[in-house]
């Protein structure tokens, strides 16, 4: 892969850029923050450009103690990494202390760049992230609204739960109904948005029709899914219950808080600007990276119910953090405090959990409900179990199971290095056009909503964009497939009726944003893209469309809030640094009836053992502050 090299880098930072470890932006960083502290020691800027360099990779904090055995030159291609690159890493105790002593670390003019808390290091945006994120959620769990009738509640509760599977989505509703702060966690299928629903009818029983509630998602496309669960939820609601539903609507987050053109990380509403609404409700809340969620809990309002809702077993957010995750590792989810027991006692009439002693976090940990009743497909399934079996890390018996093909597995074991079959080769082409003609017919005939439903039909996934088993090489290879069918025939613009469309960055003017997906249809004598919004598609003129390209394909983290009935993964090799369990069970749980593995059997156990582990220090100081050289050498 030719590399991109800082033509004005030396020392460490040149070398470890020439080893690919360090991108020229991680390298220019580094250098600036070294002239803006006047450091010129190799070892504290080579430190600088690798925290800098985590940030992209999803971490937030970089501990210098096994930076060495962690850390690998990036590939985005899927490639066999040879014998390691052999780097020049610094002693690990004389590194921490040249940093520690830094004015890096210590402080300048404007103050420290960066902060540092034993051999961990932070830049300063993320340290004061991380603090403003674990203070506003800790103060938020410890402030419990007494605005509910205990004993109505529970009526409700009877009412909205008849059956005793529900156990742990009626928990999960009495827990979020007494909190300013709660966590809805649990995989596909366990009833996330369901419990969502009838949280919402209990809150609008019970302080009236006034209530005023924000639906929200990272993406148009979770937030779509999200609004069209809540409007159309069944179970024992009311008609009044549903009508009061379908008035709700859902919209992205940067939507919600309200986007400041030239500004990408500041909004409208921030702390001096508040969300005017008495319930806030984040789905895919696995996907909302640090930053976000900084901006996010500081636009509520203090009476302000916030309730996130995600699976914490998928993969994190593209940008830095992984707030979920630490939240709900961070829960120790089972014994209650005794006063929140109490209360959770007389709103359940459920025998009392198990206590434990108060703590920092104790109200935090409080506020999680774990759902684990798969109620989306048959608990037993092959599907439900894979994902099982992946996320308890057995990646023995996953290869198992997926070399006995059960209904619904499909697999193709290929080793690493070698080249696709024909039988694998023709089984994919059969399918990715099986699919895209019916979009496409339903496209010729206008019929937008057709086109749409038949476009979360299938779905191709990578876990890489570039190389033979990323998604550049695998959409050109499906619009090669495509090119022989008489009834594609694109126009000189390249646009055909049936092309699916991935929108690839946020346009407000159109209302489209990053991750939407949708449909070139016919419309009159001309084409039009159609997009859907949780109710009737919306009809967009082509030339109002921005940053879309042609969608055949796409990478797991893109495929993260949706649902489709058949996916097809393509596993990266054994040796790359995206093979990981995060990855594997997102991609499968994509799929509501039939997944299609194509991969070796190294891949999918090296892909089991390894998590992508993101380095964060959330979890920390969600039990108190830490206290960072800085402030520790005044």
């Amino acid at each position: 892969m030719n590399r991109i090299t800082a033509q004005r880098a030396t020392g460490l930072l040149k070398t470890f850029n020439d080893a690919g470890v360090l991108t020229v932006a991680d390298v220019h960083v580094a250098q600036r923050l070294g002239a803006l502290a006047q450091e010129s020691d190799d070892r504290v800027l080579l430190a600088a450009a690798l925290t800098v360099r985590g940030t992209r990779h999803g971490s937030v904090v970089l501990d210098l103690a096994d930076a060495a055995s962690t850390i690998t030159p990036d590939s985005d291609e899927e490639q066999d990494l040879a014998e390691p690159v052999a780097l020049p890493w610094p002693a690990t105790q004389s590194w921490i202390a040249a940093c520690a002593a830094s004015a890096l670390v210590t402080g300048t003019a404007g103050g420290p760049p960066m902060q540092m808390v034993g051999a961990r290091l932070w830049l300063d945006r993320y340290w004061r992230q991380e603090a403003q994120v674990a203070h506003e959620l800790v103060k938020r769990s410890a402030d419990r609204p007494d605005d509910l009738d205990l004993a109505e509640l529970r009526r409700n509760l009877d009412a909205l739960f008849l059956d005793g599977s529900q156990d742990d989505q009626r928990i999960a509703v009495a827990v979020s109904a007494l909190s300013r702060l709660s966590v809805i966690a649990g995989g596909p299928g366990t009833g996330k948005t369901t419990t969502v629903a009838r949280l919402l009818a209990v809150l609008l029983r019970q302080l009236g029709p006034g209530l005023r509630i924000a639906l929200a998602a990272p993406t148009g496309k979770a937030a779509a899914r999200l609004e069209e669960a809540v409007r159309s939820a069944a179970g024992p609601l009311t008609a009044a219950d549903r009508a009061a539903l379908a008035r709700l609507s859902a919209s992205t987050l940067h939507r919600l808080l309200g986007r400041r053109p030239g500004l990408s990380s500041r909004f409208w509403h921030d702390r001096n600007n508040h969300l005017p609404y008495d319930v806030v409700v984040v789905d895919e809340s696995s996907m909302v990276s640090l930053t976000l969620m900084a901006r996010l809990v500081e636009s509520l309002a203090p009476t302000t119910r916030l309730v996130l809702v995600g699976d914490p077993d998928q993969l994190a957010s593209v940008e830095a953090g992984a707030v979920l995750g630490d939240l709900v590792e961070q829960s120790d989810v089972g014994p209650l405090t005794k006063s929140f027991s109490r209360r959770l006692q007389l709103a359940t009439n459920a025998a009392p959990p198990p206590v434990r002693p108060d703590s920092t976090a104790a109200p935090l940990r409080d506020s999680v409900a774990l759902l684990r009743t798969v109620h989306r497909f048959d608990a037993g399934g092959p599907i439900a179990v894979l994902a099982d079996l992946v996320r308890a890390g057995r990646g023995a018996d996953a290869l198992a199971l997926l070399r006995d093909q059960p209904t619904g597995l499909l697999f193709h074991e290929i080793a690493d290095g070698e080249a696709f079959p024909a039988a694998t080769l023709g089984a994919v082409q059969h399918e990715a056009v099986a699919y895209e003609r019916v979009i496409v017919t339903a496209a010729r005939d206008g019929d937008a909503p057709a086109a749409l439903d038949a476009l979360d039909r299938h779905r191709l996934l990578c876990a890489h964009r570039a190389g033979p088993r990323g998604v550049a090489h695998w959409s050109e290879a499906i619009e090669r497939w495509l090119a022989v069918d008489p009834e594609v025939t694109p126009r000189a613009d390249g646009r055909y009726a049936g092309q699916p469309l991935l929108v690839t960055s946020n346009d407000y003017e159109a209302g489209l944003y990053n991750g939407d997906t949708g449909v070139v249809v016919r419309q009159g004598d001309d084409l039009a893209a159609a997009f859907r919004r949780g109710g009737d598609p919306v009809v967009l003129a082509l030339v109002r469309l921005s940053d879309v390209r042609p969608l055949h394909a796409m990478t797991v983290h893109r495929a993260q809030g949706s649902q489709f009935e058949s996916v097809t993964v393509l596993l990266p090799l054994a040796t790359s640094p995206l093979a990981t369990r995060q990855t594997f069970y997102t991609a499968i749980t994509r799929a509501a009836t039939q997944v299609r593995v194509i991969g070796s059997a190294e891949s999918i156990l090296a892909g089991v053992e390894r998590q992508a582990a993101r380095a964060t220090g959330l979890r920390a100081r969600l039990d108190g502050p830490l206290v960072p050289v800085a402030q520790g050498s005044r």
